[in-house]
């Protein structure tokens, strides 16, 4: 468990001002579940999703998150992450693989988080932020996230990742604007998933 605990680059919860934040969200909680919903519903409500709200720049390290007020659902996903693990909360990284208008291809993966709590295990949950069509929410042990399946070329990979996956980094850090980013969001193919660490062999032939 400890490596969902790490502070690394991208995941850079030793910063101050995440430090700071951190101990402001978990002020007056009583348990580790109050913490990860404060959490949650902070960055989910707080930090603006870059398409929806047309912003700039493009974040991707939890801090530039913190500081900028904006990301896409990757970077978002990477603050919850900091945040909790600022609160030795065990917080990993979690994907979809999505239609991007929702009328089949073009494709791309979807970031969002899971969280270890002592009460139900791994719980997952998606702060990309809310909005006509989308209502993700913290209510544990059901799952309330952004998105469901519509297209046999989607997946809901089952992949606990202690990082994130460095094709979503090289993107975040390769696009300065939030319609470029648009332009160019990561995707992998779902033949491709087992080598990200995305599915295991026994559990590639549930996906294809």
């Amino acid at each position: 468990m400890e490596q969902y605990l790490k502070a690394s680059e991208v995941i850079d919860w030793h910063h101050p001002d995440i430090v700071e934040l951190a101990h402001q969200l978990a002020s007056g909680c009583e348990s580790s579940i109050e913490i990860a919903k404060h959490s949650f519903e902070w960055v989910r409500d707080q930090i603006r999703h870059s398409s929806d709200y047309q912003m700039n720049p493009v974040t991707c390290n939890a801090s530039e998150v913190l500081k900028h007020q904006t990301g896409y659902c990757f970077a978002k996903s990477h603050l919850l992450a900091a945040l909790l693990r600022a609160n030795h909360i065990p917080t990993g990284f979690c994907y979809q693989r999505l239609s991007i208008d929702d009328q089949g291809a073009p494709f791309s993966l979807h970031g969002f988080n899971a969280i270890y709590l002592l009460e139900t295990g791994w719980y997952r949950v998606d702060a990309r932020g809310n909005k006509v069509g989308i209502d993700a929410q913290f209510t544990p042990p059901q799952e309330r996230l952004a998105y469901s399946l519509q297209y046999t070329e989607e997946a809901d990979f089952p992949a606990v990742l202690a990082e994130p996956l460095p094709i979503v980094v090289s993107e975040l850090r390769s696009h300065s604007t939030w319609d470029e980013m648009l332009r160019h969001l990561p995707d992998i193919s779902l033949v491709f998933a087992e080598n990200y660490g995305l599915v295991a062999d026994n559990e590639r032939s549930q996906l294809t």
